[in-house]
């Protein structure tokens, strides 16, 4: 009877420790997205005599859907998560792999599933996907890593990146080079290996470069991002797109120009405005003021993960929790910047603000699992 009422205990207790302000704080994420990926379009769509709700009503049951993996996501002990991990791992590389042969291409990429009404992006699942198995195979090594064991992290961390880079698709694989990167320091990697692997991936960027391994227009992104101004009328396109950007987020001023509001937004001249560009509708839309809120909101769902992942019990969790932590800042960090100037343009959404299914389901599972840590830690 003891034994009984003891279990209950802690299984009560677990349910207590649920991370409220990491929940609910991506739950007012996804709705912020969903609000502002109507105003964006709204507009537009009844200009062109379209159905001004599609992406609303979309976008919404993404988030719906998010929502629901979200809770139970984290119902479920990370821990045993560890016996899915390298099936998990496995289906991703042939989800990656097959989308050379039955994906969909569009804007000069090969990243999608075209299922219907629905568009699958294997390459942003892969991410988490990752996170777990590396998080599950230096939880199996309590007495710590040898070179034999980094050496296999680095095979594991490279498949998947080479066929998401062969896509093409740059942005996630950065992501998921910070990703690795910054789990192998927290499974306590040593510095100078480290070091090392940053020469040779630094010396592997310029030889990429220099011998035309990255596509011209991987290479004109760079270049204009390093001259905004410049008259070559090969980058103009590129600059183009910044600067309308730019000026979206300056003509919002304090206030913004309110909801459905903004000649840029309205005329429709922010390209991708409701996924890349998102940011630019909040600028100009709700001004100054409400970008700060939403950067803060951002920032405090970042700041959760990282105090959860300081406060977990074991390797694993923090593992896990760090990878969603990178995964997470870094995209905001990119997207955000590169509608204000300060980063290359990339195909990295703003995590649950962006338009788009595959991504909003992405960072709400992930989010569970770093909730799944918390109820296992009395965060």
């Amino acid at each position: 009877m003891s034994d009984t009422l003891s279990a209950l205990t802690t299984r009560l207790r677990s349910k207590d420790s649920l991370d409220l302000g990491l929940c609910w704080g991506l739950m007012a994420l996804g709705i912020t997205g969903v609000i502002m990926i109507y105003s964006a379009t709204r507009q537009p769509l009844l200009h062109a005599g379209y159905n001004p709700h599609y992406y609303l009503e979309r976008q919404g049951l993404y988030v719906a859907i998010g929502i629901v993996a979200m809770y139970v996501t984290s119902l479920i002990d990370y821990r045993r998560l560890e016996i899915v991990a390298t099936p998990l791992y496995v289906m991703s590389l042939f989800g990656l792999a097959g989308v050379f042969v039955l994906g969909q291409a569009s804007l000069g990429a090969q990243r999608w599933y075209s299922l219907g009404f629905i568009q699958i992006q294997p390459s942003e699942f892969a991410v988490p996907i990752l996170i777990l198995a590396i998080a599950t195979f230096c939880q199996r090594r309590p007495e710590g890593l040898t070179m034999y064991d980094v050496a296999r992290l680095m095979v594991m961390s490279l498949v998947p990146m080479l066929l998401i880079f062969r896509e093409p698709d740059l942005g996630t694989t950065i992501i998921i080079v910070l990703v690795v990167g910054a789990m192998m320091v927290i499974a306590g990697v040593p510095p100078r290996f480290m070091t090392l692997l940053a020469v040779v991936g630094s010396a592997t960027v310029f030889a990429g470069v220099y011998l035309q391994v990255l596509h011209k227009y991987q290479i004109d992104r760079f270049i204009s991002f390093m001259n905004q101004n410049s008259n070559n009328p090969q980058l103009a396109t590129l600059i183009y797109e910044v600067s309308n950007a730019k000026v979206a987020i300056g003509a919002g001023g304090l206030r913004g120009a309110g909801f459905f509001q903004g000649l840029q937004t309205v005329l429709g001249y922010v390209p991708e405005q409701r996924t890349d560009f998102i940011f630019t509708a909040i600028g100009e839309q709700l001004g100054f003021i409400g970008s700060v809120l939403i950067v803060t909101l951002l920032g405090f769902v970042g700041f959760r993960m990282f105090v959860i992942g300081r406060r977990s019990k074991d390797m694993m969790g923090r593992l896990l929790c760090i990878g969603v932590f990178v995964f997470f800042a870094f995209s905001c960090f990119e997207n955000i910047g590169m509608t204000m100037g300060i980063m290359p343009v990339t195909g990295i959404p703003l995590p649950l603000l962006s338009y788009g299914g595959s991504s909003a389901l992405v960072f709400f599972v992930a989010g569970g699992l770093v909730l799944s840590v918390s109820r296992r830690t009395g965060n």
